[in-house]
């Protein structure tokens, strides 16, 4: 459903987006995660054919992105729809554009999306879930085939953002296709197809199950322990090293296979002058997004 072949994106001299490759089949969810500014609303922007990218080629269901516009919409990283105007004036001027006049339809997409009641209010004043709504019934006027959301759910409670995936799921059992970029680790694991980004390339791409194997033979192991800077420099410290990460009173490590449990609990035994247990665990979402995404300079 979308091909994108070697996308490169330079921007004043500096390298955006550099060779990414992408195939997604229709009705997935496709998840894009990195760091700020590793390239996400780029290559989401190239697939759009908001910006042009520098080479490669993107296609939507075997046609130019230019062609195949009528085939897609797209929600921003930010609010983009009017704040001046009504919701149903909104959802009326971005259907207009594509040449939807089926009332019908609008309203059925504000009773799905739960904004019947608000039909009358000003966009500006929506809260922030409801604002997130609005700008995903506009997308769907025209009843695309693929959606893009760039951060859909960024600022939204877990109860709302429950229900927008919830909806999500519904809408690629219809036969959607989905390409979305979060932050979220949780909204990683909803998708069907991920692919993590750092400094403009593509450094890991699969389904979760594949994602949580791109560590190879490295080890996590966690350990019950309150947060103290000098655990984590000495654990730093330690050849093999690859991850420490605090999670409350939960720290995470992650090392290379020839290092020892033993040297772990030492090691913060050491610091902490008690003897501490260590225990090994299975790799998760994040310790993979971490070590895949991070500077390692900034680990210390």
């Amino acid at each position: 459903m979308i091909q994108a072949t070697n996308l490169i994106k330079q921007f004043k001299g500096i390298m955006a987006v550099n060779d990414v490759s992408l195939h997604i089949d229709k009705g997935t969810i496709f998840g894009l995660l990195g760091p700020n500014a590793a390239g996400k609303t780029t290559v989401i922007r190239m697939l759009c054919g908001i910006i042009k990218s520098d080479g490669g080629e993107v296609t939507l269901n075997g046609m130019n992105i230019n062609m195949a516009k009528p085939d897609f919409g797209y929600v921003a990283q930010h609010f983009g729809q009017y704040e001046e105007l009504t919701v149903w004036e909104n959802l009326k001027f971005y259907a207009s554009m594509y040449g939807v006049t089926d009332d019908n339809r609008l309203s059925y997409l504000l009773d799905r999306y739960h904004l019947a009641n608000f039909k009358h209010t000003m966009a500006g004043e929506l809260s922030g879930g409801y604002q997130r709504r609005l700008s995903l019934v506009c997308a769907l006027a025209h009843n695309p085939k693929v959606l893009f959301l760039d951060e859909p759910t960024a600022g939204i409670d877990p109860v709302t953002r429950k229900l927008l995936w919830d909806d999500f799921y519904q809408l690629s059992t219809e036969g959607k296709t989905l390409f979305v970029t979060t932050h979220y680790m949780e909204e990683a694991q909803r998708c069907h197809q991920l692919a993590f980004i750092s400094s403009g390339k593509i450094v890991a791409e699969g389904s979760p199950d594949t994602i949580m194997q791109a560590l190879g033979k490295a080890k996590a192991f966690t350990s019950k322990i309150t947060y103290l800077p000098k655990i984590h420099q000495a654990l730093y410290d330690l050849k093999g090293m690859i991850l420490v990460n605090q999670f409350g009173n939960e720290l995470r490590i992650v090392v290379s296979p020839d290092l020892k449990q033993e040297e772990l609990q030492a090691t913060i035994s050491s610091v902490t002058g008690e003897s501490c247990t260590v225990n090994q665990t299975e790799p998760n979402i994040e310790d993979v997004f971490i070590v895949l995404t991070q500077d390692k300079a900034e680990k210390k």
